[in-house]
C-alpha cells in the first residue's frame, strides 16, 4: 500500500486565488514519503482533478486520500466530486461531472464546515475591526445553496461555526447570512435595528468575485464593517489539512 494526498478546491481564473491555495499546500509537513497533489475542479489548465489522479498513480500511489478544500458539506461540488471519484455510488443531485479514470482506492475526507481551527482563522481576520465587542454582531457570509438538503447542510455548518466564533471573540452575538437564498442584507438590517455594530466576515477560501463584488453590492447603503479578508492566507489551514490526513492515515492503517 502506498498512500497519496489529493487536495481538491474549486479553482479560479484569478492567479492570486490559485497561488493562495498553492501557498497553503506548500506549508504542509506530512513527511517526504507522501506524494501530494493540489488539483482544481475547473479553470486551471493542467491541474484538473484527472491530472492530479494521473500524477499520483504515476508515482505508484495505491490509495488516494482526498481532501475536499471547500467551506461547506452543503456545496454540491463536494457531492459531485465524491461521486465522480467513485467514492459513492450516485450523486445526491444530478451532475454533468463525468466519472474520473481512477485505478487507486479513493478515501474521501470532509470539507471545512464548523472546524474549531476555521473559527480561529475567521476571528484572526476580523479582530482588527472589533472596537466594542459588547455591542457587536459578527455576521458570517457564505455562498449557500438553493438545493434541498444542501441548503440545510450549509445552514447547520455555518450556524455552528458562527457560535464558535462568538465564543472566542467575546462578541455580543454571531449570526450568518447566505447569498443563496439571499438573507445577507436582511440580517445586517436586523442587527442594526438591535443597536449592534455588524462585522461582516466572508466565509470563502480565497478572495475573488464574491468577496470583492457580490457581498459589497448586496450590502450597498447599509452601515457595517467589512475587511473582505478570506480564510487564506492563514497558517492554520495547512494544520487543518494535516489533522485530517493524520486521521485518514490512521483509519487506513486499521483496515490493513
Amino acid at each position: 500500500m502506498k498512500p497519496g494526498i489529493l487536495i481538491i478546491s474549486h479553482g479560479s481564473r484569478d492567479k492570486t486565488w490559485v497561488s493562495m491555495v498553492d501557498e497553503a499546500v506548500s506549508h504542509l509537513t506530512l513527511g517526504e514519503e507522501l506524494n501530494v497533489e493540489a488539483s482544481f475542479l475547473e479553470l486551471v489548465e493542467g491541474r484538473l482533478i484527472q491530472d492530479g489522479i494521473d500524477r499520483l498513480e504515476g508515482a505508484g500511489v495505491t490509495d488516494i486520500l482526498v481532501i475536499p478544500l471547500f467551506v461547506s458539506s452543503g456545496s454540491t461540488h463536494v457531492d459531485e466530486i465524491e461521486y465522480a471519484l467513485g467514492a459513492k455510488a450516485a450523486p445526491e443531485k444530478e451532475t454533468e461531472l463525468e466519472r474520473f479514470a481512477v485505478k487507486a482506492k479513493v478515501h474521501y475526507g470532509y470539507p471545512v464546515d464548523d472546524d474549531p481551527d476555521i473559527a480561529v482563522m475567521i476571528w484572526d481576520k476580523l479582530r482588527g475591526l472589533s472596537k466594542h465587542p459588547e455591542r457587536e454582531t459578527i455576521l458570517l457570509v457564505g455562498h449557500g445553496s438553493r438545493h434541498e438538503g444542501f441548503r440545510q447542510r450549509w445552514q447547520q455548518g455555518i450556524s455552528s461555526l458562527a457560535e464558535r466564533v462568538r465564543r472566542i471573540s467575546g462578541a455580543a452575538a454571531a449570526d450568518y447570512g447566505l447569498l443563496n437564498p439571499d438573507s445577507v442584507r436582511g440580517k445586517v438590517e436586523h442587527w442594526r435595528e438591535q443597536g449592534h455594530e455588524v462585522l461582516v466576515a466572508p466565509l470563502f477560501l480565497s478572495e475573488g468575485y464574491f468577496t470583492k463584488v457580490v457581498i459589497p453590492e448586496r450590502l450597498r447603503g447599509l452601515e457595517y464593517a467589512y475587511s473582505g479578508q478570506t480564510l487564506l492566507p492563514h497558517p492554520l489551514l495547512p494544520h487543518w489539512i494535516e489533522r485530517q490526513v493524520k486521521v485518514m492515515l490512521e483509519q487506513l492503517g486499521e483496515h490493513c
